[in-house]
C-alpha cells in the first residue's frame, strides 16, 4: 500500500495562509505604531492583530461550517456527533468543499475532530471566536495607544488562550489520544505541537510580561497609600 503524500497543495496553501496573516499582522504594526515603538511593544502588537484574525477568520469558519454546513445522506452511513440532538444530518467542514472547509479537512489529519462538529470543540469555538477575537484586537489598539490597562486585558485573553488550549487536548490525551494522529512527524510536530504550541508558548512569555508590569506598579501604589496614612 502506497503512504499518501504529505505535502499537497491543499497543505501549501493552509500554510501559506497562516503565513499571510501573520505578515498581514506586520503591516498594520508598521501602519499603526510609530518607527520608535520598541521591539516588544511590535511584537506584542503584531501578536494580537494575528491572534485576533486567526480566531475570526480562520476558528471562525471552522464554527460556520460546524453549525450551517451539513449533510442529511453523510448521516445514514456516518457515525458523528449530533447537534441539538438531531441524528438526521451530520455537519463540519467535512461536508464542504470552499477553500477554507478544505484548510480544516487537511488540519484534520492530524485531528479528526476538526472535520466534523465536535461538540467539545465548538463550544470551546463559540468562546474563542465570539469573545477571544474582538479582545485580542481591543487589545491591539490598547496597546498602540499605550494605555496602561493593556497589561490586565493581556493577562485574561492569555490565560483564556491557555485554558483553551488545555480543554481541547486534556479530554484526549486522558482518554488515549483516540482522535489525534501523533504517527506522523508533520501532523504531530508541525500540525499539533508547533501550531497550537505558538498559544501556549506566548501566552505565557506575555503573562510573565504582564506580571512585572502590574506588581511592581502596584507595589508602588500601595507604599505610596502607606506613607499618606502615616502622614
Amino acid at each position: 500500500m502506497s503512504t499518501p503524500s504529505l505535502i499537497s497543495t491543499t497543505s501549501v496553501l493552509s500554510l501559506s495562509l497562516t503565513v499571510l496573516l501573520l505578515g498581514a499582522a506586520y503591516l498594520a504594526s508598521l501602519l499603526a505604531l510609530p518607527k520608535s515603538t520598541t521591539a516588544k511593544t511590535r511584537a506584542i502588537y503584531i501578536w494580537h492583530i494575528f491572534d485576533g484574525m486567526t480566531h475570526l477568520v480562520l476558528e471562525g469558519s471552522f464554527l460556520y461550517y460546524s453549525l450551517l454546513s451539513c449533510s442529511s445522506e453523510a448521516a445514514a452511513s456516518v457515525s458523528t456527533p449530533t447537534l441539538y440532538g438531531n441524528a438526521a444530518v451530520s455537519c463540519g467542514a467535512r461536508y464542504s468543499s470552499a477553500p477554507l472547509a478544505q484548510l480544516w479537512q487537511e488540519y484534520a489529519r492530524a485531528d479528526v475532530r476538526w472535520a466534523v462538529a465536535d461538540v467539545g470543540i465548538v463550544c470551546i469555538e463559540l468562546v474563542t471566536v465570539l469573545l477571544g477575537g474582538p479582545a485580542a484586537l481591543w487589545i491591539a489598539a490598547m496597546v498602540r495607544k499605550g494605555e496602561a490597562r493593556q497589561w490586565f486585558w493581556i493577562s485574561v485573553l492569555a490565560v483564556a488562550e491557555i485554558y483553551g488550549g488545555w480543554m481541547t487536548f486534556a479530554p484526549e490525551w486522558i482518554s488515549g489520544n483516540n482522535a489525534l494522529v501523533t504517527g506522523n512527524w508533520m501532523y504531530k510536530w508541525l500540525y499539533l505541537a508547533f501550531f497550537n504550541g505558538l498559544w501556549v508558548v506566548i501566552p505565557l512569555w506575555l503573562l510573565w510580561e504582564a506580571y512585572w508590569q502590574m506588581v511592581p506598579a502596584t507595589e508602588a501604589a500601595m507604599k505610596a497609600q502607606t506613607g499618606k496614612k502615616r502622614n
